[in-house]
């Protein structure tokens, strides 16, 4: 069944991209003749060696290189159109920022350049701010962050405009493990609001937790594509999940299995990703950090007086029979200090 062309966002047919010398005669055939399409609200990965023609494949989509053949239509429209380029989010594999801005003015630019007013350009800013965690540097310079901090603003610059199509190339570099998973969920969270993402990274398990399907490039061409779990599964074997059993209960299942094929089954226990048990790991340690500390006044508390409201309502009520106390009487002035007064009120 054809795809309804209302919901392809990348359509690429016999794409081919050839470089040439200065004679023109070919050199080097970067991408030849891939075919493939990336639907809206689907992340798709593109992988492949260093050299197999993935950075080329990306600059052609961006626009920024021109096919030497086939088809390739971005939004619909041509990737040269401006009104294509006006839909795109682009994160290349190195951020190229202005080291004197700050974040908040980075994104400000970036934002006038998509012709952006004033008013939405805040809005967005603050967001982008909030959703990479950057809120306490936005007025730091760019040129002061670390490769991980880098990476988050370049993020966020990629996604100033609303972007339909989001291309990130190589996203979670110089990333901490909850980085990359804020990243990944982020990018998940994208395609759930109907964006497109286009992924390329050398980070397979990061590819593997967000990619709906992928294609892998060798020698400018495809040589496998579709849904990633499909792609991956075993289809010739077969996995069942037990809970603990005794030992009596494994050698009688196993001594079933065996009789059954007639062949030695595998027996191991499943194993957890180890970026699930990292997160894990730091998780609790955050919850016994905090379990451990003192308590702190919240600053929502500070400012509704909540703490205070408490103190006045557990302080010890006076007793009735109690003499009001009477307040010291002001210190006099000293003579010297007197004698100024003096003078200034006859002048």
């Amino acid at each position: 069944m054809a795809e309804n062309a209302s919901n392809l966002v990348i359509e690429a047919a016999e794409l081919k991209k050839i470089f040439r010398d200065f004679w023109r005669r070919p050199k080097v055939r970067a991408v030849d003749g891939i075919s493939f399409e990336v639907r809206r609200g689907e992340v798709f990965g593109l992988l492949g060696p260093n050299g197999s023609g993935k950075s080329t494949t990306i600059k052609m989509i961006l626009g920024l290189l021109h096919p030497s053949g086939g088809r390739l239509r971005v939004l619909d429209q041509s990737p040269r159109h401006v009104k294509t380029k006006a839909r795109v989010g682009y994160l290349p594999e190195h951020s190229y920022l202005y080291p004197y801005l700050t974040s908040e003015e980075t994104l400000d630019f970036y934002g006038k350049l998509f012709d952006l007013n004033g008013r939405e350009r805040d809005k967005r800013i603050e967001q982008l701010l909030e959703m990479i965690g950057l809120q306490h540097a936005r007025h730091r310079m760019v040129g002061e962050f670390s490769k991980g901090m880098a990476r988050r603003i370049g993020l966020a610059q990629a996604l100033i405009n609303d972007p339909d199509l989001v291309v990130l190339d190589e996203p979670t570099s110089g990333l901490d493990p909850i980085g990359c998973r804020q990243v990944k969920d982020l990018i998940v969270t994208l395609a759930k609001r109907g964006k497109t993402v286009l992924m390329s990274s050398h980070l397979l398990a990061d590819v593997e937790d967000v990619c709906d399907r992928i294609a892998i490039l060798y020698n400018g061409k495809i040589h496998a594509m579709g849904p990633i779990r499909e792609l991956l599964q075993e289809k010739g074997r077969s996995r069942i999940a037990l809970p603990e059993l005794s030992p009596d209960s494994v050698a009688r299942v196993l001594a079933l299995l065996r009789k059954e094929f007639g062949s030695e089954p595998e027996l191991d226990h499943p194993q957890l990703d180890l970026e699930k048990f990292f997160l894990d790991v730091v998780e609790k340690a955050r919850r016994g950090a905090q379990a451990e500390a003192p308590k702190k006044v919240s600053v929502a508390s500070y400012l509704t007086g909540e703490d205070r409201l408490q103190q006045l309502a557990t302080a010890p009520a006076p007793a009735k029979n109690a003499e009001p106390e009477i307040p010291a009487p002001p210190p006099k002035p000293a003579p010297e200090t007197d004698a100024k007064l003096s003078r200034l009120v006859k002048k």
